[in-house]
Order: C-alpha cells, then sequence, then structure tokens
C-alpha cells in the first residue's frame, strides 16, 4: 500500500471517532514547568531548575502538602526537553537517564500516591519545538501505549515541525490510539493553534470529539502585554471560542504566570478573573516553592476557583467596552448564578464606574453580591445604581446570587448585545483624568 493510500485509509479510519474517555468535566487544574522553566537541561550548573524528576516532585510535594491539590489543582505536567535525543533500539521514547533516573513511570508512581496526576508532553511533528524526537503519524501507536504503560495521565500533544497534512491525520489518530490503550489519558491538542485558531481552518465540532483541551493561540510570556493579547484575541473571537467549550472539552489560553516577574499584583488578580470567565484550564507556571503569599492568595481563591469549575461550563462574554477604557465581562453559571468582571484597561489611575444590574440587562429582581477579591457582601436592586473603583490594569469581580439569572439571549443572540448600556454622564472620561 503507497503512502497516498494509507493516508487515505487513515484518515477514513478516523472520521468518525469521538474522544470516550469522560475525563475534564470541568476545567483541569494543576502545574505546568514550561513558561517559569522552559529547556533548562543544565542539571549541574542548576539542579534546583532544571527539568527533572527532582524538579517535578519538588512541585507535586508543593501541591500535596500546601493546600493546592484540596483546591482541584491535581496535574503536575511535564513539557518539552524531558527525552533523550534518540528512540530505544525498539523505537521508544526515552526519558534521560540522568535527569530522570527513575523515569516516568516511577514518577507517575509517586504523583498517584500523592493523589496527583501526570502530565507529558508529545510533539506530532519529526521534532519537538525544542529539537527532542516528535511523535510523527507512523509513531503514534507506539508512544501512546507507552504512554499508557507509564501510566501517564495526560498529554499535551504539539505541533511544531508537522505540515497540515501530518495534523490533519495525526490528531484525530492519537486521540484514537490513546483510548484504545484502555487507560484514561487526558487529551491537550495544539492542532488549531498552527491553524491560525479560526474557521474555515479550524473546525471546532471536531476538536471537541477529539480533545479534551486546546490551545488556539500562540504561547503565554511573562509579560502583562502577553497577558492582554490573548484576552483580546479570546474576547474578540467570542462568538466562534464560546460555542465550542463545555464539560470535557476547552478552549485553553495557556498558562497562570502569577508568581512570576511580569504581573503586578493587580495583573495577576485581572489574569485569574479573566481566565475563571472563560472556563479555562487552570495550569500555573510558577517556584510553588518560593511563591509569594499574595500570588497564592490569588491563586488559591476559592470563589474564583469555584467559578472557573462551574458545573454547566459555559464560557463567559465581553459584553461591554466603554469610552472610559472600562470593560464589562459576564460569565452564567449553575444554580441561576453569573459572575461580572469589570476590567481596567487604564494605566493612570483608579476608576470609579458608574452603572447598574439592570443596564447590564439583568432581570427584575434582588441580588446577593459577592466580591471574591476583598471577601465583601451587598444586596442590589437591579435598578440600584452602584459604583465599583477599579484600579489601573485592575479588576472587580463579582458572585451574583439568585433570585433572578441574567437574560442571556440579550448578550448570546448574534454575540451582540440588545439595549443601550452606555451613559455618557456616568462612564464619560472625567476631565481630571485626561
Amino acid at each position: 500500500m503507497n503512502l497516498a493510500t494509507l493516508v487515505f485509509a487513515s484518515v477514513a479510519a478516523v472520521t468518525t471517532i469521538a474522544l470516550d474517555n469522560g475525563l475534564m468535566k470541568t476545567p483541569p487544574m494543576g502545574w505546568l514547568a514550561w513558561e517559569r522553566y522552559r529547556c533548562n537541561v543544565d542539571c549541574e550548573n542548576d539542579p534546583k531548575n532544571c527539568i527533572s524528576e527532582n524538579l517535578f516532585i519538588d512541585m507535586a510535594d508543593r501541591l500535596y502538602e500546601d493546600g493546592w491539590k484540596e483546591l482541584g489543582y491535581n496535574y503536575v505536567n511535564i513539557d518539552d526537553c524531558w527525552t533523550l535525543r534518540e528512540r530505544d533500539q525498539q523505537g521508544r521514547l526515552q526519558a534521560d537517564p540522568k535527569r530522570f533516573p527513575g523515569g516516568i513511570k516511577r514518577l507517575a508512581d509517586y504523583m498517584h500516591n500523592r493523589g496527583l496526576k501526570l502530565g507529558i508532553y508529545g510533539d506530532m511533528g519529526t521534532y519537538t519545538c525544542m529539537g527532542y524526537p516528535g511523535t510523527p503519524v507512523e509513531k503514534i501507536q507506539v508512544d501512546a501505549l507507552t504512554f499508557a504503560e507509564w501510566e501517564v495521565d495526560m498529554l499535551k500533544y504539539d505541533g511544531c515541525y508537522s505540515n497540515d497534512t501530518d495534523q490533519a491525520l495525526g490528531y484525530p489518530l492519537m486521540a484514537k490510539a490513546l483510548n484504545n490503550t484502555g487507560r484514561p489519558i487526558g487529551y491537550s491538542c495544539s492542532w488549531p493553534a498552527y491553524q491560525g485558531g479560526l474557521p474555515p481552518k479550524v473546525n471546532y465540532t471536531q476538536l471537541g470529539e477529539i480533545c479534551n483541551l486546546w490551545r488556539n493561540y500562540g504561547d503565554i510570556q511573562d509579560s502583562w502585554s502577553s497577558v492582554l493579547m490573548i484576552i483580546d484575541w479570546v474576547f474578540t473571537n467570542q462568538d466562534v471560542l464560546t460555542p465550542a467549550a463545555g464539560p470535557g472539552k476547552w478552549n485553553d489560553p495557556d498558562m497562570l504566570i502569577i508568581g512570576d516577574f511580569g504581573l503586578s499584583l493587580d495583573q495577576s488578580r485581572s489574569q485569574m478573573a479573566l481566565w475563571a470567565i472563560m472556563a479555562a484550564p487552570l495550569f500555573m507556571s510558577t517556584d510553588l516553592r518560593t511563591i509569594s503569599g499574595e500570588a497564592r492568595t490569588i491563586l488559591q481563591n476559592k470563589m474564583i476557583i469555584s467559578i472557573d469549575q462551574d458545573v454547566l461550563g459555559i464560557q463567559g462574554r465581553r459584553i461591554l467596552k466603554e469610552k472610559s477604557n472600562i470593560e464589562v465581562y459576564w460569565r452564567p453559571l449553575s444554580n441561576n448564578a453569573s459572575a461580572l468582571v469589570f476590567f481596567s484597561r487604564r494605566t493612570d489611575m483608579p476608576y470609579r464606574y458608574k452603572t447598574s444590574l439592570s443596564k447590564l440587562n439583568y432581570t427584575t429582581g434582588t441580588y446577593k453580591v459577592h466580591d471574591v477579591f476583598t471577601d465583601k457582601t451587598d444586596v442590589l436592586m437591579d435598578s440600584t445604581v452602584f459604583e465599583v473603583a477599579v484600579n489601573p490594569t485592575g479588576v472587580v469581580m463579582w458572585y451574583l446570587s439568585a433570585p433572578a439569572k441574567p437574560q442571556s439571549l440579550h448578550f448570546l443572540r448574534g454575540g451582540k448585545r440588545h439595549g443601550a448600556a452606555y451613559d455618557p454622564e456616568e462612564n464619560g472620561i472625567p476631565q481630571g483624568f485626561l
């Protein structure tokens, strides 16, 4: 059978498969090495921070001992640069024995003994992004079986050094191969990120059938500008992305960089709040051994985590962009509750934003409001005009309880909000701020 015939037969065999692992009904949470540690393999000169068994054990210990696991952070995920440069004599990937002396199976056992899960990284190209052995189409079966034998719990499947044809064939084939191992392995696809993230090149219906989560934009960097670029891309394209997400299938805007070097305290709160509005996977990439108390408080905020993990699994939306550079984001939650985020793009000083729930298209009624960062509660009538003070590049985030729920059709019909909410007298830029 020639290659063209083989490819055609393989595509025909996978076009009807669906992901059948029952995993990630809420967005997965945990720790991921890449943003903080990249491809640091210099264990001789930097033993505490190199990609090694010891690093992942250290992070597992912190998740287990410092209260993270109980909050839902239960994955410890290896990224690129964990293998030797060559496969073994049987054609299998092999961990670098100098950095992983016990192999991946021993590391997985360590995680499981602590009630945690281990994630691993592969790439469907001939090489990984950093030049280590990839998992091209002809290696998918053997690598899926190898990961299952090692008792890995999640695979991030990247797409460097591959082309459109490889990706169209390989990403569904890996889903089938993982399913066929009999081991439930969460599947993170980078496919849409290599196709521009949008239809017609990206078929989100198909992605939801073969992947638990997917990267659809570039890598996050340790900077506020990078966070803003991701926020802008996701919410500019929310009409495409929001319907794609749901229990077991999530848009992944990439890692949380809270606790690293690039974000202020307010910006850290903003990332956490908007990732929760997005129903995003929450994978921290920071040093949990030295994390500050302020960063820990943000990442361990129980109410924000509960919003992110809401069982309805509906991704939220941006509903307003004001001339004052205040934006309002909204997410419907279970039990007729909802979340609101007031986000400032300003860089000058705190801004006092006035509105009412009725102007945000909430139905008539009285609402209990819980500020997730200050822990203060209040009761608001829908018609009551209120004011929130939003710091530059910061957020105010509310959890609103029943009795009434937002008129979601106002936001969702055609992706456009119906009814005016902008009042130039209330929300214009005060002269003193110019």
